[in-house]
């Protein structure tokens, strides 16, 4: 029988401009894909709410997936923008631009100084009533509810609300959805943010890229604003801009690099 095969992995925080803020993410390179069994069993060692695996070519110069510790996603803001910090700093990436093909379509991310800006498809969201079950998992009457693709998407009064939110996880995960964002106006930013996907193996994601994708459009409706700053208030925090672009959401942010190693499978 073969040996163990070495991988090489990177932890990198990413939508943040110091270690120990931002949203970690695991990223593996690899040439060819292993069993889906073992990308999602890695995963779970990994235990962090995403882990990128990517390979070179197709469509694109690599082919991108990410898994949570519990399942397969079909677009994540954070690890993308971790694979492509680790291409461009780690792996000698030589342009200025890295294209990503995905379960979500091709997926752009471009160097700018010292951040990094992601070309994402916008999310289509409509309003919606409320679920009981909603309501009563975040424990307080929301000023409006909309759907998206996956996510309901819940806009409380100020900062404040969302900050002091303390949902009951357990009938959280109980509502028919991928995961429920919670958004108000900013003190400081034009919108504020955090998000929560139980049933995906996540209680509390630090910094959801994706999920910008989905209030970004609202937001820039509701403010008139086709550029807006954005603050995720999560006990690790993390700050974003957001601009409309049609039917595209360019997503800027910095990252870091915490640790860099081999996984022997």
């Amino acid at each position: 029988m073969p040996g163990p095969r070495n991988i090489p992995i990177y932890q990198i925080d990413a939508f943040a401009s110091q270690q120990f803020k931002g949203n970690p993410a695991a990223v593996c390179p690899m040439d060819v894909w292993l069993p889906d069994a073992t990308l999602q069993a890695i995963a779970a060692e990994n235990n962090l709410s995403e882990t990128a695996f990517f390979i070179p070519g197709g469509e694109a110069d690599y082919e991108l997936r990410w898994f949570t510790p519990a399942i397969e996603v079909d677009l994540c803001g954070h690890a993308t923008l971790a694979a492509a910090h680790c291409l461009f700093t780690h792996l000698g990436h030589p342009h200025k631009s890295i294209t990503f093909g995905s379960r979500s379509g091709l997926l752009t991310v471009t160097k700018e100084g010292e951040e990094y800006m992601l070309d994402f498809p916008v999310d289509n969201i409509e309003t919606v009533v409320a679920p009981r079950a909603l309501k009563d998992a975040l424990g307080t009457e929301p000023v409006e509810v909309l759907m998206g693709r996956d996510d309901f998407l819940v806009v409380l009064e100020s900062e404040a609300d969302v900050a002091q939110l303390a949902p009951d996880l357990r009938l959280l995960k109980q509502v028919r959805c991928r995961g429920v964002i919670v958004t108000a106006p900013g003190s400081t930013t034009d919108f504020v943010s955090r998000c929560f996907y139980p049933a995906a193996g996540v209680d509390e994601d630090p910094v959801t890229g994706s999920a910008h994708t989905t209030m970004t459009p609202y937001w820039a409706e509701r403010l008139s604003k086709q550029e807006l700053t954005a603050r995720q208030l999560s006990k690790r925090g993390g700050n974003l801009r957001c601009t409309m672009l049609g039917e595209r959401v360019a997503i800027s942010g910095k990252a870091v690099t915490y640790m860099k190693g081999e996984i022997f499978v």
